[in-house]
């Protein structure tokens, strides 16, 4: 037994996109058609207008332009709005079901008990979150090295286990969120330092929040942003203000892996 479940989005109460609807768009895109796309779908040309008209009418601008023809129908096509609708409607509908399916995992059917079902929308106090694209797997005996293509154009190297990688499922060219602690983000003015620590990123100081003992140092490292607490004596004597570069160091053993 598996969950599953549609994706319906609501404007002001009004049904406004469901699945059906979404097919509708993605075939007017196919074939320029809304005849021919109902058909596709299928469903009657009459439903397929009055869809259209819903959309439009509860858009701000319309999602399809449409001409009326002769009994073959008219030409249409989606307009730079819809186009975007489709797509975000596509991603939302890609991550409901990865939580569908996490859910099914997490269920056991035979007692209709959810396992830990407070996992699902667990939160984790890890200051830093930063997403990336799996680029290479490197597995060795126990462990293996995954590395990520970050926004920033940085390469970030995380060391989990081989059955860490085998449970996320990870592949090539998969979104993933790495996280580590501020607390194990370490700081250095000097960007030539040679260390053997494998994740070293270069970026400017956007904010410092100094605290008695501890302090807390922003970087913006092209794109994304990383926190590094430091004792706030770290802070005065390394002459830390906003602007500097700073060059941030994160051991691969720090960094976990999210899906």
């Amino acid at each position: 037994m598996e969950f599953q479940s549609s994706l319906t989005l609501l404007n002001s109460d009004t049904t406004f996109i469901l699945e059906k609807r979404i097919q509708l768009l993605a075939a007017i895109d196919r074939v320029g058609s809304i005849s021919k796309a109902a058909k596709e779908v299928p469903m009657s040309y009459k439903a397929a207008w009055d869809a259209i008209d819903a959309m439009n009418n509860l858009c701000p601008t319309p999602v399809v332009s449409k001409e009326t023809g002769g009994i073959g129908g008219g030409g249409a096509k989606l307009t730079p709005y819809g186009q975007n609708l489709l797509s975000t409607y596509t991603l939302l509908q890609k991550e409901h079901q990865k939580f569908l399916t996490h859910l099914t995992k997490m269920t056991d059917f035979n007692t209709g008990a959810l396992k830990s079902i407070q996992r699902v929308a667990m939160q984790i106090s890890a200051r830093n979150q930063v997403v990336g694209k799996v680029e290479h797997i490197d597995k060795g005996k126990v462990n293996a090295s995954v590395y990520l293509k970050l926004k920033s154009g940085y390469s970030l190297v995380s060391v989990i286990t081989n059955n860490a990688v085998d449970s996320l499922d990870l592949k090539i060219n998969d979104e993933v969120t790495a996280i580590f602690k501020s607390s194990s983000v370490l700081l250095t003015s000097d960007l030539t330092l040679n260390i053997s620590a494998r994740n070293k990123f270069q970026g400017g100081v956007i904010k410092i929040t100094q605290g008695e003992v501890n302090s807390e140092v922003v970087l913006d490292i092209g794109g994304d942003i990383i926190a590094s607490v430091i004792t706030t004596e770290a802070v005065k004597s390394l002459g830390i203000k906003e602007g500097d570069e700073l060059s941030a160091v994160i051991k691969s053993s720090d960094v976990m892996i999210g899906k």
